[in-house]
């Protein structure tokens, strides 16, 4: 069969029996066509004809790009899975990647904010205006639940549940889990769809449920919220970078912090494995560490 056409078929194949979402699609997609560019380079005609050399060799060029222990992991897992399905369609007879072996995983201490920063963040917004009170709607969901940014650019309208209190986040595979917000994120969501939500539709003539919107009426993207944090740190006196996410990991740092139990975290978080949700307990034992260094008399 067609490489390429193999290609799209796997992808469908990920799409409707895997379930895997949007970025992975993409991600897988980037991989095999990276991998599609080695096999011309070496003259390889067809799947079925690679080899654990081959496959030693394309390891070789990825850390001569000096990617990093993760991406490499992720093109090794894609391709070992793209070959699972050749041989299922019997494209090809052996998997070349089941052999290549991962490699270890950086321990990364994820970085999160202080609540003092937060505060100066908490503090920027113009209310009176409609992107204002969007931006501070934004700002306190994602640390309120701690959801990802893709899950809070897809919410809709109809997935809250302000009597309870409550969103309804469609995470990774399409899982959907309910997470809770408090007082200070309800305020904000009220404020911005009964005022600045209403302003973006009627300035831009549109009409869609979705729960953020940009300057033009349309659903705010991931990267629109990445621009919009840029932003508001420029209007503060924080020097640090941050990210989308950084809020994702300061919520479960902030959690765990004031005694949250691990499995409520992981519940909260969406995650599939608890070794995901560990990996904060580092942040609050290193800080536990610092408190006791700092003001045990014998420490």
């Amino acid at each position: 069969m067609n490489i390429k056409i193999l290609c799209q078929l796997f992808i469908q194949y990920l799409q409707l029996e895997k379930n895997s979402s949007q970025y992975t699609l993409n991600s897988y997609q980037k991989i095999i066509e990276q991998f599609l560019v080695f096999m011309e380079q070496q003259s390889i005609s067809s799947f079925s004809s690679v080899t654990y050399f081959d496959v030693r060799l394309y390891l070789t060029t990825l850390h001569d790009k000096q990617l990093s222990r993760r991406t490499v992991s992720k093109h090794i897992s894609c391709l070992r899975s793209f070959y699972r399905f050749l041989m299922r369609e019997n494209e090809a007879k052996e998997n070349p990647f089941i052999l290549a072996s991962l490699p270890k995983k950086e321990t990364m201490i994820p970085r999160f904010l202080y609540k003092e920063e937060l505060e100066k963040l908490f503090t920027i917004s113009n209310l009176e205006h409609e992107l204002g009170q969007r931006n501070q709607a934004l700002l306190e969901l994602l640390y309120a639940t701690g959801i990802r940014v893709s899950e809070c650019c897809s919410l809709k309208l109809k997935d809250i549940d302000f009597h309870i209190g409550t969103i309804l986040v469609t995470g990774k595979g399409n899982k959907q889990r309910y997470v809770p917000f408090g007082s200070f994120a309800e305020k904000a969501l009220h404020t911005y769809i009964e005022d600045g939500r209403n302003k973006l539709i009627v300035a831009n003539q549109q009409n869609n449920d979705d729960l953020f919107l940009n300057h033009r009426g349309k659903n705010l993207t991931p990267r629109g919220v990445r621009v919009i944090l840029e932003k508001m740190i420029k209007e503060t006196s924080l020097t640090n970078k941050i990210h989308p996410h950084m809020l994702r990991h300061t919520f479960a740092t902030h959690m765990l912090d004031s005694g949250a139990d691990i499995r409520s975290v992981q519940e909260l978080l969406g995650h599939e494995n608890l070794s995901s949700t560990q990996i904060y307990t580092h942040v609050t034992k290193e800080r536990l560490q610092k408190v006791y260094n700092l003001h045990h008399p014998r420490a």
